[in-house]
């Protein structure tokens, strides 16, 4: 029985579930890269002065991140043999936005990027709910075991987290510098994701079917 080319339902017995660590560092990966890049980006044109071709450091990241983004999605693909949702919606919008930044020399698009894929995220979260399924189970499926009230109201709080990511990276590139932006962008983002994420352990917790199937073993003893 073979996997569907898109991820498929949690509880689909033909789906394949990446290890969450493997899952995080593929999803995490990119990212990096791209920081490490613009904060290395003179170094590398002064070793490989064929990048400079390309643009200014920013835009060298954007290359490389455009790279990197394909390498984790083709990794995820080997593993499962099918493309995640929601890192292939993330994929989708760095090559457009990535190529037009690298066409048109204009690095306003590398900025938006984040504005642009965390409003496309809490978007169709939210208007998931409203036909209702609840989207965030194909996403965190291998890491927690809800009921369906849970992953409800898990996925309506991530839709709303998303859609103040956006606003908060608007905020950031179009009031701070591109250092600040692109630190923001790394070290920011990822503890307040975090910080986000362990606020919600006590719902997680009370919605969990493997806690509550582990009291109801308990109290048949």
């Amino acid at each position: 029985m073979n996997p569907p080319i898109l991820e498929g339902d949690p509880s689909d017995p033909r789906r394949k579930a990446l290890n969450p660590g493997l899952k995080f560092l593929l999803e995490l990966g990119p990212g990096l890269v791209f920081f490490f890049t613009t904060i290395r980006g003179a170094w590398l044109v002064g070793k490989f002065p064929i990048l400079s071709h390309i643009g200014e450091p920013i835009l060298i990241a954007t290359a490389f991140f455009m790279v990197a983004t394909a390498l984790s999605l083709s990794v995820s693909w080997i593993l499962t043999r099918s493309w995640p949702i929601m890192p292939l919606v993330s994929a989708i919008v760095v090559f457009v936005f990535g190529a037009l930044a690298l066409w048109l020399q204009d690095k306003t698009f590398a900025f938006m990027k984040p504005t642009i894929i965390n409003s496309l995220f809490g978007i169709t979260l939210l208007g998931g709910l409203a036909f209702g399924r609840s989207l965030l189970g194909y996403v965190f499926d291998s890491a927690f075991n809800l009921d369906a009230e849970g992953w409800r109201k898990l996925t309506f709080r991530w839709g709303l987290f998303f859609l103040f990511l956006a606003a908060l990276n608007e905020v950031v590139w179009r009031n701070f510098s591109e250092e600040a932006w692109l630190y923001f962008k790394v070290w920011g983002t990822i503890p307040i994701t975090l910080v986000f994420t362990l606020s919600q352990m006590p719902l997680i917790l009370r919605h969990s079917l493997d806690d509550k199937a582990g009291k109801e073993e308990k109290a048949g003893k």
